[in-house]
């Protein structure tokens, strides 16, 4: 159906009236979101709504309320039944509106015509904090990434502190850390049955402050440094981090709790990795799988307009990567859609008024990772490894592409469909024979040969982050070596079946352990093999990684022993610099910088012999 005439009724709603034409006279809970209403299953807001509607709820959304002025946004649904749900979006808000070097960016990619300026810094705390003084009695339960990833303390990048968890400046009554599904259907059911939010104490992949923390027959307690010893002791804060990395990716999890003000934060274990009917019945649900009419003449959404004609596989990352939030957030294990969900996905998209033909990305956090579990999960369940492929792949781990492969060739077949693109990034070591073993029957092979004929869009994104092998260890991605090999397996197939298309390779410069010789290799390295870098980005420390706490206590979790770590602009932007060394703008001045390193060998590598 063509969104002009879909009934307001398909989305839910977003302003008193569609709340009055409902014949609603009050809403049970209320969303407040920094992101605009998206209704698709790529949104939290949209999928978390969804959930709440279907478990019979009455539900309105205020996205991107106006914080600055009579707060009229803030009050227009009144208050609801049982409690509100705030979350900046998805994405971090400082994250959102801030590059690696701290300046404001221009634009915001989840507001209609990409405008910036319409949510705060800091978005879960001043929400929350706004809706404490309109309705003090109301309860208020905050979710999304901001909010999981600053669940204990944390080092803020922005502000260059450490802060508290995110529930006591926010002063939320409790917090949904991961992906919310399962605990927020729980805690519904609870709340239904009349059970006060303020009461729920013992639901998994959740927290919240209590004078008293009470006793648990489910779950042992481990004691963090309380949030004044991370204060005074940078060591202990690192020491923190790795217990709640760990207990964060164990299926068996221990209760975390942590002094914080006098009082105590306390961090229920998270929720087995969702099964494939709990992801189907979160994909499932009746999206409109368009922004809400209310949008049609602010201009388009930026990260709809990049995923609307995407199809989301799978959930998790087993990488484990050092930089990265996505297993802190989603879990290290993957939770895959069934291939019937998926297709009929695809069936619905090829529904889509502006579908031409052409599905932009089948893939997830990692776009082959798909159906990929252990094989003997009771080895699983014990399991405390951050990464199932680092240092080395897991015995234990399938990493069959069959699957992936099959729904690939199903999705071509689809009479709508004329080419389905992968656009997610491939993990390109589990495709490479020598790092990973498991390829007696050539099922990499097949995959490979698949992705590469039928599914790239012009380029193929890989991701080794870098060339030396002391900072990729840090890193938890493997050795440079790989990546040539992959390079050389992708370069035969496309020579076998005539094909140009660049393999786009991406680097990080700046991270926890990397030196400027480091990065001038990088630049050698990769201009040997053709490269002549775009996709680069300098480290930009988040909350809840290994590469955050490194650069801000400057020791490895793990080990606890020093890590150099470059922290000025200065450092920054000369590490950053390497990348483009074959830009005349930047000749001399590497070469001069070499010289100085006595690295002549490297300069002449680079730039050739001379002076420029």
């Amino acid at each position: 159906m063509d969104q002009q005439k879909r009934p307001l009724t398909d989305w839910l709603p977003i302003t008193k009236k569609e709340v009055e034409d409902r014949g609603w006279d009050q809403l049970d809970i209320i969303l407040v979101s920094g992101d605009a209403y998206v209704d698709h299953p790529t949104f939290g807001t949209a999928v978390i709504g969804r959930i709440i509607e279907s478990e019979g709820f009455r539900i309105g959304i205020i996205p991107q309320p106006n914080w600055q002025d009579d707060l009229r946004d803030f009050k227009k649904f009144g208050q609801p039944k049982y409690f509100f749900g705030v979350t900046a979006g998805c994405m971090d808000s400082m994250v959102n509106h801030y590059t690696a070097s701290k300046r404001r960016r221009s634009t915001d990619g989840y507001t209609p015509g990409g405008s910036a300026g319409f949510r705060p810094d800091y978005a879960t705390i001043v929400y929350c904090n706004i809706l404490k003084k309109l309705y003090p009695d109301v309860p208020v339960l905050i979710g999304g990434i901001e909010a999981s990833l600053r669940r204990v303390t944390h080092y803020d990048y922005w502000s260059d502190k450490l802060m508290p968890t995110i529930l006591v400046d926010s002063k939320a009554d409790m917090l949904v850390y991961g992906m919310g599904e399962q605990p927020l259907r729980q805690i519904l059911r609870l709340v239904r049955k009349g059970v006060p939010l303020t009461s729920i104490k013992d639901i998994n992949q959740t927290a919240y402050v209590t004078e008293k923390v009470p006793d648990s027959k489910k779950w042992n307690t481990i004691p963090l440094s309380s949030h004044e010893e991370c204060l005074k002791d940078k060591i202990k804060y690192a020491a923190n981090f790795k217990i709640v990395e760990v207990e964060s990716n164990k299926w068996q999890a221990n209760r975390l709790t942590q002094g914080v003000y006098g009082k105590t934060l306390v961090i229920n274990p998270p929720f087995v990795t969702m099964t494939e009917e709990e992801m189907d019945m979160s994909f499932d649900l009746p999206y409109t799988r368009l922004p809400h009419p209310k949008y049609n003449k602010r201009g388009a959404i930026p990260s709809y307009e990049m995923i609307k004609f995407s199809i989301n596989m799978h959930r998790g990352c087993f990488g484990g990567c050092s930089f990265c939030t996505i297993s802190a957030h989603q879990g290290k294990f993957i939770a895959s859609r069934s291939e019937k969900s998926i297709l009929k996905e695809v069936g619905e998209l090829t529904k889509h008024p502006e579908f031409k033909g052409y599905i932009s990305d089948i893939g997830g956090p990692s776009a082959n990772m798909y159906k990929m579990k252990g094989k003997d999960e009771s080895i699983c369940a014990r399991c405390q490894a951050p990464s199932c492929i680092h240092p080395v792949i897991c015995s234990n781990l399938d990493t069959s592409h069959k699957p992936l492969t099959e729904i690939y060739k199903k999705v071509d077949a689809h009479p709508g469909v004329k080419k389905a693109y992968v656009s997610s990034g491939v993990r390109y070591d589990l495709l490479v024979d020598d790092f990973n073993k498991n390829n007696q029957d050539g099922n990499h092979d097949e995959y490979m040969e698949q992705l590469v004929t039928k599914h790239v869009c012009g380029r193929l994104k890989v991701a080794p982050e870098h060339t030396g092998d002391a900072t990729l260890k840090i890193m938890r991605k493997p050795s440079f070596k790989y990546f040539k090999k992959f390079k050389e397996k992708y370069d035969k197939i496309q020579e076998k079946f005539g094909l140009k298309q660049p393999l786009i390779p991406y680097f990080i410069s700046s991270h926890p352990g990397t030196t400027e010789e480091d990065m001038a290799n990088l630049a050698a390295e990769t201009k040997d093999l053709g490269f002549r870098l775009e996709q680069v980005q300098d480290f930009t420390p988040t909350p809840m990684t290994v590469a955050t706490v490194i650069y801000y206590s400057g020791v490895h979790p793990y080990t606890l022993q020093p890590v150099e770590t470059p922290k000025s602009a200065e450092a920054k932007k000369i590490q950053n610099s390497y990348f483009f060394w074959y830009k005349p703008e930047f000749k001399g001045w590497i070469r001069q910088r070499l010289n100085k390193l006595g690295r002549q060998d490297l300069a002449e590598r680079l730039l050739g012999k001379g002076k420029g």
